[in-house]
C-alpha cells in the first residue's frame, strides 16, 4: 500500500451542517489544546494548508483566508469617505486587523478579542495571517468582551467590523449576534459610520442564520446590505452584511471601487476589486426570496445557534 492510500491518513472532520461533513487529510497537527473559552487546533491539511480550528470548526486557512478577510473589511471601509478610527470585534488571527491597517486613512484600530490565548497562538503560529499587524503603532489590542467594551467606552468609530466565531450554544460569541448588541454598535458609530458583519453560511440548504442576521440588522439600521463571497475552505458561499444609517456600499460602481482602492489602500489586493464588489452584492433570486420572507429578529432572549 502506498502512503497516499486514504486508509493510512489522519483525517479532520469539519461538520458543516447536520447533514454535511467535510473530511480534510491532516499532514501535521501543529497545536492542539483548550483555552478558557474554546478548543483550539492548528493543523496542516492536504486540502488548504495550515488551518485554524476553533471548537471543531475551520476558521480560516492559509490557502484562502484572503478571500474572507478582504470581503469582510474592504466594502465597508471603502464605502466610508475617510475612515480614521476602526473597531474590530474578534479577529484573533490578526488578518482582519491587517486588512484594516492597509487603509492609509486609518489612525487607530481598536481590536477586542475575548481569548488572549488564541491571539497569542496566532501571533506565534500564523505569522502570514497577521503580518505583524499587532505591532503596528496604530493598533490598540484588548482582551475583553467586545460587547462590554463598546458599552463602556466613550469612543465613537468610523467603521466597526464584527469578525466573530460562530454563535455556538456554549460559545463566547452568542450574544454578539443580537438586536441589543447591534443597537450598541449603532450608538458607537459616527455620523457617517458603517459596520460589517460576518453573517454565517449563505447558500442553499443552510440559510437560516444568514437571513435572520440580515433581518435583525434591518430592524436596527436604515441600510443593511447582504453580500456573499465563496470561501473554498468553508465549502460554501459565506454571508456578510454591511449596515449603516447613511452609507450604502451596494450603490458604488466598479469604477469607483477601483478608484478608491488605488488611492486609499497601500497594498495589492488578491481577491477584491470593483468587479468582485459588484458580484458580491448581486444576490441570487432564491436567496433574495428567503431574505424577504424572513421575519425573525435575533434577541438576547432568543439568540441563534450555529450547528
Amino acid at each position: 500500500m502506498k502512503d497516499s492510500d486514504p486508509d493510512k491518513r489522519s483525517w479532520f472532520s469539519d461538520h458543516i451542517s447536520p447533514d454535511l461533513t467535510a473530511l480534510h487529510s491532516v499532514r501535521e497537527r501543529i497545536y492542539s489544546g483548550r483555552t478558557k473559552y474554546q478548543s483550539v487546533e492548528v493543523i496542516k491539511t492536504g486540502s488548504f494548508g495550515v488551518c485554524l480550528v476553533l471548537d471543531g470548526k475551520v476558521q480560516s486557512s492559509e490557502a484562502d483566508e484572503f478571500i474572507y478577510h478582504e470581503a469582510l473589511v474592504h466594502p465597508a471601509m471603502l464605502a466610508h469617505p475617510h475612515p480614521e478610527t476602526v473597531f474590530i470585534a474578534g479577529g484573533g488571527e490578526g488578518a482582519t486587523l491587517r486588512e484594516v491597517l492597509a487603509h492609509k486613512t486609518v489612525k487607530k484600530a481598536v481590536m477586542v478579542d475575548i481569548d488572549e490565548e488564541v491571539v497569542n497562538l496566532c501571533r506565534r503560529l500564523l505569522p502570514s495571517w497577521h503580518q505583524n499587524a499587532f505591532d503596528d503603532p496604530r493598533t490598540e489590542l484588548y482582551f475583553s468582551d467586545a460587547r462590554r467594551y463598546l458599552e463602556e467606552t466613550s469612543q465613537t468609530f468610523d467603521v466597526v467590523i464584527i469578525d466573530l466565531v460562530d454563535p455556538l450554544e456554549e460559545g463566547p460569541a452568542r450574544l454578539l449576534y443580537t438586536r441589543e448588541f447591534y443597537q450598541i454598535v449603532r450608538q458607537k458609530l459616527g455620523s457617517d459610520g458603517i459596520m460589517s458583519v460576518q453573517a454565517e453560511p449563505a447558500e442553499w440548504g443552510n440559510l437560516d442564520n444568514f437571513v435572520a442576521i440580515v433581518s435583525t440588522l434591518r430592524s436596527v439600521f436604515s441600510i443593511a446590505r447582504p453580500y456573499q463571497a465563496h470561501v473554498p475552505s468553508f465549502l460554501s458561499l459565506w454571508g456578510f452584511v454591511a449596515a449603516s444609517q447613511t452609507l450604502d456600499p451596494s450603490k458604488l460602481t466598479a469604477e469607483e471601487i477601483d478608484s478608491r482602492i488605488s488611492k486609499r489602500i497601500s497594498k495589492k489586493l488578491k481577491s477584491y476589486d470593483g468587479l468582485t464588489h459588484q458580484a458580491m452584492f448581486t444576490i441570487p433570486k432564491h436567496i433574495r426570496e428567503h431574505l424577504l420572507a424572513c421575519q425573525r429578529i435575533i434577541t438576547d432572549k432568543q439568540p441563534i445557534s450555529a450547528y
